[in-house]
């Protein structure tokens, strides 16, 4: 028995956009922060971080800062994790993402934020805890093994469980059969389950997720002469009660990587304010007349957002769409090559066996940040009526609560590791120590 009434097990989601952790047996989780971290890297920097000199204010005590020695050059970057720290504008810091195309491709930043998760937001020592770490379909033999190394090596847990991002969808909501789509902030990935397993033959994956769209709404508003400034880039004053005076600050050294961070940041709120999809495809000539909505920007000037609150989410549903947004030149071949959402699913379900086919049509789940977006569920049931057999009956299934299709995946994971059936489920550090890494594969199906 690893997790008693008296040791509750970890719960770790880490997703492209956000880590999502906290304990099992909770409804939602204690942690969600940024899954990017800030690096500086400490050769640029000889003169010790004067936060004085930014913007005059304090470093945050809550943040997690950590120096990393790598072995190829033995240059120490410092790595900032936590939304507050991020928020805090550093010379030279890079925004750091650990995946690349859906997969972790960066063990050190992993290392960092789990670190983060665990010993500055949870608060505890991860000797003493089982852990449950979600992991996209689609991963490989050798990420599931380094992941056992490092969380049997580096934090020495007495056990450890890997469990598929679709199946814990499909557990939260109470299924052991369905479809889920799984909309997150770097792809969207189709994964049938069947009685709990991953139909792993039938797992698709677009790159088109939230940071595509964002994206598109970015260059879309860019062309329409509307820039978004990052916040640290300007200081409002007051002059007279209650009215502001925007003023520009300039520093030269900020990145690239960091100016862009920033303005996503505030363009992905826009685009959950604003957005939603459009009950038919989208074409310019009906929509182009639509009533305006404002959205105050940080720096105080409204906007006005019209046909590009549909256009946007339709990108979900018609990729080659991005080729009429300005300044997405370069996302074309993504876009050529990615499915719209309707053809995914009956993609995926045809993919499966015979028998189970009508049972997946009737369970499609959703879940992930970009599919709580306002109408997607009405749209994709429509579109699938349309295209799907005759005898299929297609339901389309989504939480109604917005965090809880959010942090869906965390959820299935925070009842699957709080159930007493499943304490003999787990990979003990014994087991480790015995078999080695690889045993992981036939603990963890």
């Amino acid at each position: 028995m690893y997790g008693g009434d008296e040791v509750s097990a970890i719960v770790v989601d880490m997703g492209c956009h956000t880590c999502k952790a906290g304990y099992a047996g909770e409804d939602a989780p204690k942690a969600v922060f940024p899954s990017v971290v800030g690096a500086v890297d400490q050769m640029d920097v000889d003169v010790p971080d004067n936060p004085e000199k930014n913007l005059g204010s304090a470093p945050d005590p809550n943040s997690t800062v950590k120096t990393f020695e790598s072995e190829k050059e033995k240059s120490k970057r410092k790595f900032y994790v936590g939304s507050q720290s991020l928020g805090f504008r550093r010379d030279n810091m890079e925004v750091l993402s650990p995946f690349k195309d859906g997969v972790i491709a960066d063990w050190d930043i992993v290392d960092c934020i789990w670190d983060h998760a665990f010993r500055e937001c949870l608060l505890i020592d991860p000797k003493e805890h089982p852990m449950l770490l979600a992991e996209p379909s689609l991963n490989n033999q050798q990420q599931r093994e380094r992941a056992a190394e490092l969380m049997f090596e580096k934090y020495k847990v007495p056990a450890l469980f890997l469990a598929k991002n679709a199946v814990l969808t499909s557990f939260a909501s109470g299924r052991a059969t369905s479809l889920v789509v799984d909309s997150g902030g770097g792809s969207t990935t189709v994964a049938p389950v069947h009685d709990g397993y991953v139909l792993q033959k039938a797992v698709l994956s677009s790159p088109i997720g939230g940071d595509f769209l964002t994206d598109c709404l970015t260059k879309s508003l860019e062309s329409k002469g509307i820039s978004i400034k990052p916040r640290y880039s300007f200081k409002r004053k007051e002059i007279r009660p209650g009215e502001f005076q925007t003023v520009d600050l300039d520093f030269p050294n900020t990145t690239e990587s960091y100016r862009l961070y920033c303005q996503r940041v505030i363009a992905s709120d826009i685009k959950e304010c604003v957005c939603r999809a459009p009950d038919t495809p989208y074409d310019e000539s009906s929509y182009s007349n639509i009533p305006m909505t404002p959205y105050e920007l940080p720096d105080g000037q409204t906007i006005e957002i019209g046909s590009d609150r549909f256009k946007t989410p339709d990108v979900l549903f018609n990729p080659p769409l991005v080729r009429t947004i300005q300044g997405m030149d370069n996302y074309f071949e993504t876009a050529a090559s990615a499915r719209g959402l309707p053809q995914m699913v009956i993609e995926s379900i045809n993919k499966c066996d015979v028998d189970i086919r009508r049972e997946l049509f009737s369970s499609i789940l959703l879940s992930g940040g970009t599919a709580s977006m306002q109408q997607l569920k009405e749209r994709l049931e429509k579109d699938l009526l349309e295209e799907s057999p005759q005898a299929a009956r297609v339901k389309v299934l989504a939480s109604g609560n917005a965090t809880e299709r959010r942090f869906s995946v965390w959820i299935g994971g925070s009842i699957l590791a709080s159930l007493g059936s499943f304490q003999q489920m787990w990979f003990s550090k014994a087991e480790y120590e015995e078999h080695g890494a690889s045993y992981i594969q036939r603990k963890c199906p």
